[in-house]
């Protein structure tokens, strides 16, 4: 055995209060060892490739051998010992005298014995402790071995009053292992009570600086290595280094240990452990924290739990919640949103439900929970599954998750482009009851108007009548862009021109500028009327009021010139090359900044459509005489080849491109809700294109 108070023959290379991970550590002392916990001992001997298995003084033993530290020295240096005066057995020799010791060899054996049991039973355990330390040092042999009553009694005494406030968790770590060392059986009452009194609530789970969780891994290595008790650690123990573990954020661990408990041992945790594991996991805020809490369930189903049945009891809910955070960390949508009805289906709850327990248990589940509805109607956005977005804006107010004024602008639209007029009203006064209330914000100007065109589109007059008045008592307004707009519509279906003419001079007259949609609109008028060269004036007018034709306005110009007449084909001509002109320079200032829906004069599908009707009409033209066939094709075919080629072209490919990225910045920078916004505008514009197209309910883009 090596003298601790001698210098070591070799230099501390590391420092003994953290564990090296690198290779550059080759020495270390016989103190630094010494030192080492057991985790810290684990890992120094996995580094150097040897077992990392067994109890504490093992796993010191192979390090200090590995250092070849395993070698005892002399008490006594070589200049001590030269200076000792060497003694004959002849000094020693007295004639006519006989010596004969007849004296107990085993007396000062069992003297300390005696010691050790006394103090044990006055319950001195500090004394008790270092009376056996010393009999076992000094006196014990393979022969005479420290009896099995001896460990238990200080044992015994280390374990009352919960180890001592776990100042007694060192002394009683050491006994579990000699127990072990010695072949003796540790009862499982008190080797449970051992590992389960040594943990505590403080860092690296002590109490009082006392104990923690590396004792408690020692005396869990000494018990299972116990070939005389096989199997006596029990779920309790194993349950409360698993909770320590996981307070430590050592989340891996606790997961190692957890399986052990579920697939090893086949024991069936309490949920509380689970749940102590998944909220360490879920804490992580990383995709691997997300990976560690799915493992947490999977043993919890393991086990025997239901996650349909969990959720009526708070450790249930907590895991449940767990789970629902690591679903938003992996962008798991489907996970969250199966969690949640799992926990809604769970009994026991009542009055509440178990998915709105869940999702309000914390502030990190709630904003979860609130995040995986919103991303779960972005999506059924995009899949334009408004059923879905309704239902999740349902569930929302029942698991008491406040939507923000996107996710009701979004639903709310997503319903008004599928012409689900009746649906997008109802939502929309849902929203002004809530506002009324303080329960939301008030919806926009922008959303009435939404509402508005797609009970026009759908032929409910008196939802739009519900519709206005809801939005003159919420935003104390008579009139504005969204009423002259409807009158517009409702005129320019029945082709009236000249009264669409008085609704736009009414709006200058009342200080009410139009807009894009307002023009686009009289243009319509044009359509049913069949007059191109209103239509073309319309244009010009537009454009002195500085209001800039876009795509929808091209189109529907260019629609009004399908009536046969050469006069009118040669106009579609020229409005292709004004919408070409216009391409140009969108294009040379590097697209729009906003809506493309509204802004943009990038050449759609359906503008390639409307120019080649127009040719095809130019063609009958001149088949009938009215036009020279070679000058038809040299000047009025060549703006309408170049619309229809469009497409194929490179500025076609570069603007698609701007446009994607700009829709990304636009969305990451959370400039406006986008695709509400593209919605609106498509909404906004189908009453217009409705007028043109041979399908009264599909927009061609």
């Amino acid at each position: 055995r090596v003298n601790s108070s001698r210098s070591a023959p070799f230099p501390l290379a590391v420092s003994t209060s953290e564990v090296s991970n690198t290779d550059t550590m080759t020495t270390m002392d016989y103190e630094s060892i010494n030192k080492l916990s057991y985790r810290q001992l684990q890992t120094h001997c996995k580094e150097k490739g040897l077992p990392a298995t067994g109890n504490t003084a093992t796993l010191r033993g192979r390090l200090l051998e590995e250092f070849g530290l395993g070698v005892g020295f002399s008490n006594y240096s070589s200049s001590e010992t030269s200076s000792i005066p060497e003694v004959s057995d002849e000094d020693c020799e007295v004639e006519g005298i006989e010596f004969c010791d007849e004296s107990d060899k085993d007396f000062e054996f069992k003297s300390l014995l005696s010691e050790v049991m006394e103090k044990a039973s006055m319950g001195h355990w500090k004394a008790a402790t270092r009376k056996l330390k010393k009999l076992n040092k000094r006196y014990a042999t393979p022969s005479l071995p420290v009896p099995h009553e001896a460990y238990l009694k200080v044992l015994e005494t280390c374990i009352t009053d919960r180890l001592h406030g776990a100042r007694a968790s060192e002394p009683a770590r050491k006994i579990l292992e000699e127990m072990t060392a010695q072949g003796y059986e540790i009862p499982s009452d008190m080797g449970n009570k051992c590992v389960i009194s040594c943990l505590g609530y403080g860092a690296n789970g002590t109490h009082d600086g006392f104990g923690g969780i590396d004792t408690a891994l020692a005396m869990l290595a000494a018990m299972e290595a116990n070939t005389q008790s096989p199997n006596i650690v029990n779920v309790d123990a194993y349950g409360t280094v698993v909770s320590a573990l996981a307070r430590d954020k050592s989340v891996e661990e606790a997961i190692i240990l957890l399986r052990v408990m579920v697939v090893e041992r086949s024991f069936t945790p309490p949920l509380s452990i689970f749940a102590d594991v998944g909220s360490a996991a879920a804490n992580l805020n990383t995709e691997e924290g997300g990976e560690f809490v799915l493992q947490v369930m999977a043993l919890a189903k393991a086990a025997g739990y239901q996650l349909d049945n969990i959720a009526s009891v708070e450790a249930g809910r907590e895991l449940l919640a767990s789970g629902l955070i690591a679903a938003e960390q992996m962008d798991n949508l489907a996970l969250g949103l199966r969690l949640l009805t799992a926990a809604g289906k769970a009994e026991g709850c009542a009055p509440d439900r178990g998915d709105d327990l869940v999702s309000s248990s914390s502030s990190k589940a709630q904003r979860a929970s609130t995040l995986i509805h919103k991303r779960a109607i972005d999506k059924s956005l995009e899949d334009d599954n408004w059923k879905l977005a309704v239902k999740l804006l349902e569930l929302m107010s029942l698991r008491s998750l406040k939507p923000s004024t996107s996710v009701w602008r979004k639903v709310v639209t997503l319903c008004a482009k599928c012409n689900k007029s009746r649906k997008a009203t109802s939502l929309l006064l849902d929203w002004v009851k809530f506002s009324k209330e303080k329960e939301a914000d008030m919806p926009p100007l922008k959303v009435f108007n939404t509402v508005v065109n797609a009970c026009e589109i759908c032929g409910e007059e008196e939802l739009t009548l519900a519709v206005l008045d809801t939005m003159k008592e919420t935003h104390d307004t008579d009139g504005n862009i969204i009423t002259f707009n409807i009158a517009l519509k409702r005129l320019a279906k029945l082709g009236n021109v000249d009264s669409c003419e008085g609704i736009i001079v009414g709006m200058l007259q009342a200080g009410q500028e139009p807009n894009v949609v307002s023009y686009t609109t009289a243009i319509g008028a044009c359509v049913q009327a069949k007059d191109s060269k209103y239509a073309y004036e319309w244009l010009k007018r537009m454009r002195s009021r500085n209001v800039q034709p876009n795509f929808h306005t091209y189109n529907t110009a260019l629609a009004s010139c399908l009536d046969g007449k050469l006069d009118s084909t040669v106009r579609a001509s020229l409005i292709a090359n004004e919408m070409l002109t216009d391409v140009q320079e969108e294009l040379m200032n590097g697209g729009v900044k906003g809506s493309a829906d509204y802004l943009s004069v990038i050449p759609d599908k359906y503008t390639k459509v409307l120019a080649r009707n127009v040719m095809k009409q130019l063609r009958e033209n001149w088949r009938s005489g009215d036009i020279n066939m070679a000058v038809a094709k040299s000047t009025v075919r060549v703006p309408l080849l170049k619309l229809v080629d469009f497409d194929k072209s490179e500025a076609a490919n570069m603007i698609a491109e701007q446009r994607k990225k700009e829709k990304e910045q636009r969305r990451a920078e959370d400039e406006c809700d986008i695709d509400s916004e593209e919605c609106e505008a498509e909404i906004d514009f189908n009453a217009v294109n409705m007028l043109h197209k041979e399908n009264a309910r599909t927009m061609e883009v």
